[in-house]
């Protein structure tokens, strides 16, 4: 028997011996060779990658084709023109120690994932027919120094994402499709100096990049305006196929600055060109120039004092006496009126005088409740008057009556939700249409007047993903909002207070509802001027029609709740709130940004945010699952159980990529809303889910035709 057991133990010291190097001795850090075994499987395993393999290996050890590291780590990853195919994978933010990553020049079509190696410095992602826009993981790439996705397909306007990059050396965008005006954070890219921005569709002008230490500039076969700035003439510049002002552009605004070119240190001595762009002078103002400039100030200021010596020495001294004992200065107070009659008529307009600080013009205090097209004013009396509405109110007018009769007197059986800013009910008029009335609460209208501005404001939100204002009602002290109508009742019902009559949610059905409800956030924030931040997403204001089409309810009403301390106090525990708001009050489309997050973890699990009845680790939704969303394993145990195991498991990790940058902490890692729907487009292209595939099983969840519940 011992004979039997020491012959099992030297067979398994064996096996340990064999697949040892695999694992203890390995020369490449578990993580790195995780990521590349992943990037190989993603690749589709093509042969040209010698040496790779999808499950075991040393990359580093092995001299993987087109990998170098550094002790244990791999620092490179060059795989350009190797004819691959596939995707990238979605963990390649877990390679820490990559500062070169070279793919350029493959197959890969629109395959770009939003997280890369974020200590990355030679970043090229060229000629590989990538689409839709540059993912905002870039402005975390605080290390680069190069980055080029020429010879794509990108398209859309650059995000404002470069203020951090300020190593950014060389930036190749050409050849794609992007467009808009180029972004303000160009301009704290200080250490570039070759930039390719030629065969795309910018607009706008190109004054963002004036300032910066650029030696190449080409920006050909765009649709650029306005003028070329003086401070990029002595560069090489190339700019044909645009639509430049002829003609010397307009001078710079009093006290502007001259026109400088920034001092790169590239060139010594004196024989370096001015400041101003002029050869064959020393940088700088002359002496002669120095002292012309003093002699004139000098000139002038004694010029200005003979003339107020001899204006006051003409006042008797009784009468200066007076003026002096007088608030206003009558003079200075004319000449005051007369520059503010100079001033453009806009409310909008940042321009003011300063006055001499002995002289009291302090205005009265601004009434923060008045319209932005009210006449200013400031130096005026303030005389109580109704505010007037200013912009049109696309939407039907009914009265109390009409509202009474409809929901039976605002009765108990037509109540279908309750939040903080009012009751909904169910409302059926005598043409059989069934709408939503909202009836707003008096405490959270302290100025009535307010109310139909807010209606006009809110009946110009037109999207096929926000609920549709229908009419509104302002009569007696009453204040209510009448809204469209669906049958389907809220998502917070479907995912969570599912009966025997409502079937689970497919998976089809729920990355559908979160890219329609993207979508209605990607309109308010991107597509309304001004944006419009929600400040209530939740799963409770998404509304769902038959076709489980979602539909996005309380928009445009944030600007009821004046007290932020109770819109805090409600929103408190409620697992949906951004940490900075909790922290400061202070909402941004961030904000919103991260909610949605939130909501698509509810989509993903179907847990509540924030569930008081689960061990203490688990109370938060975002606490407990985001340390798990990278973790394939963990992932299939946190998903909802009602859906049995039915979704593609490479759909549920792109799922959880997006869920993780939407919940990040900081906001301004947080992606615009058009990214997160460019990548719950591509998730749904890549899964192939047409419309017809989403057709198939829409009616798998709809609620019996009985039920009108309905929830804002």
């Amino acid at each position: 028997m011992r004979g039997v057991e020491l012959a099992a133990a030297v067979a398994l010291l064996g096996c340990i011996l064999l697949l040892g190097p695999s694992f203890t001795n390995a020369d490449t850090d578990p993580n790195d060779a995780g990521v590349l075994f992943d990037l190989y499987k993603s690749l589709n395993s093509p042969s040209q990658l010698t040496k790779w393999n999808p499950n075991v290996g040393d990359p580093c050890k092995e001299n993987w084709k087109g990998i170098t590291c550094s002790g244990s780590r791999v620092t490179e990853i060059k795989l350009s023109g190797l004819g691959l195919t596939g995707s990238m994978g979605f963990e390649l933010d877990k390679l820490k120690s990559v500062t070169n990553f070279d793919i350029s020049n493959n197959n890969l079509g629109n395959q770009l994932p939003f997280q890369l190696p974020q200590n990355v410095q030679q970043l090229n992602l060229a000629g590989n027919g990538f689409n839709g826009g540059l993912p905002y993981s870039v402005s975390q790439m605080t290390s680069l120094k190069y980055l080029n996705v020429s010879h794509n397909q990108f398209q859309g306007q650059l995000g404002d994402m470069f203020a951090s990059l300020t190593s950014l050396s060389t930036l190749d965008f050409s050849f794609n499709a992007m467009s808009g005006d180029l972004p303000k954070s160009f301009s704290s890219c200080t250490s570039m100096t070759d930039m390719n921005l030629q065969n795309n569709q910018f607009t706008g002008t190109i004054d963002v990049l004036a300032n910066l230490p650029l030696d190449n500039l080409n920006v050909e076969n765009n649709h650029f305006s306005g003028w070329i700035p003086d401070q990029l003439k002595d560069i090489n510049l190339q700019t044909g196929g645009n639509s430049w002002t002829s003609g010397p552009a307009p001078p710079p605004p009093p006290g502007t600055p001259p026109a400088s070119r920034p001092n790169k240190n590239h060139k010594s001595g004196g024989n370096s060109k001015s400041d101003g762009g002029s050869s064959g002078s020393n940088s700088g103002i002359s002496g002669g120039a120095v002292a012309g400039i003093v002699i004139s100030i000098l000139v002038v200021g004694a010029i200005v004092a003979f003339f107020i010596v001899k204006r006051r020495s003409r006042r008797p001294s009784k009468d200066i006496e007076k003026l002096d004992n007088q608030p206003f200065d009558p003079l200075v107070l004319h000449e005051v009126q007369e520059m503010k009659s100079i001033q453009p008529s806009s409310t909008t307009s940042t321009i003011s005088f300063e006055t001499p600080t002995s002289i009291n013009l302090k205005p009265p205090p601004v009434d923060r409740n008045k319209s932005f097209d009210e006449d200013d004013t400031s130096m005026k009396p303030i005389i109580p008057a109704k505010k007037a509405v200013t912009t049109p109110i696309e939407a039907k007018q009914y009265s109390v009556a009409d509202l009474q009769m409809a929901t039976d007197s605002f009765s108990v059986e037509n109540l279908i939700g309750e939040g903080s800013i009012g009751r909904v009910y169910r409302a059926e008029f005598d043409d059989g249409k069934v709408l939503a009335v909202k009836k707003i609460k008096s405490s959270v209208l302290p100025h009535a007047e307010d109310f139909l501005e807010i209606v006009a404001e809110i009946s110009r939100l037109h999207h096929p993903n926000v609920t549709e204002l229908v009419g509104y009602c302002s009569e007696h002290g009453q204040h209510l909002l009448v809204y469209e109508f669906h049958k389907n009742g809220s998502l917070n019902e479907l995912l969570h207070l599912s009966d025997e009559y409502s079937k689970p949610l497919t998976w089809n059905s729920r990355v559908k509802i979160a890219l329609g409800t993207a979508r209605a956030l990607e309109y308010l924030h991107e597509v309304c001027s001004p944006s419009v931040i929600h400040k209530n997403f939740k799963s409770a204001n998404i509304l769902l029609d038959m076709e489980l089409n979602p539909h996005l309810s309380d928009c445009g009403l944030a600007s009821l709740v004046h007290d932020i301390d109770q819109a805090l106090n409600q929103n408190a525990g409620s697992g949906y709130g951004a940490p900075e708001v909790s922290m400061s009050g202070q909402y941004t489309i961030k904000s919103d940004v991260y909610s949605f997050g939130v909501v698509m973890l509810e989509l993903l699990t179907g847990r509540q945010p924030f569930d008081s009845s689960r061990a203490r680790s688990e109370q938060s939704l975002v606490r407990w699952a985001t340390p798990q969303l990278h973790d394939i394993d963990a992932l299939a145990k946190m998903v909802d159980p009602a859906l049995k195991g039915l979704y593609p498991v490479k759909s549920l990790s792109r799922f959880a990529d997006v869920i993780a940058l939407c919940v990040q902490p900081e906001p301004e890692f947080r992606p615009p809303m058009s990214e997160v729907v460019q990548a719950l487009v591509r998730l749904v292209q890549r899964a192939n889910m047409s419309r017809r595939t989403l057709g198939n099983d829409q009616g798998s969840s709809v609620r019996s035709n009985n039920s009108d519940d309905q929830d804002q």
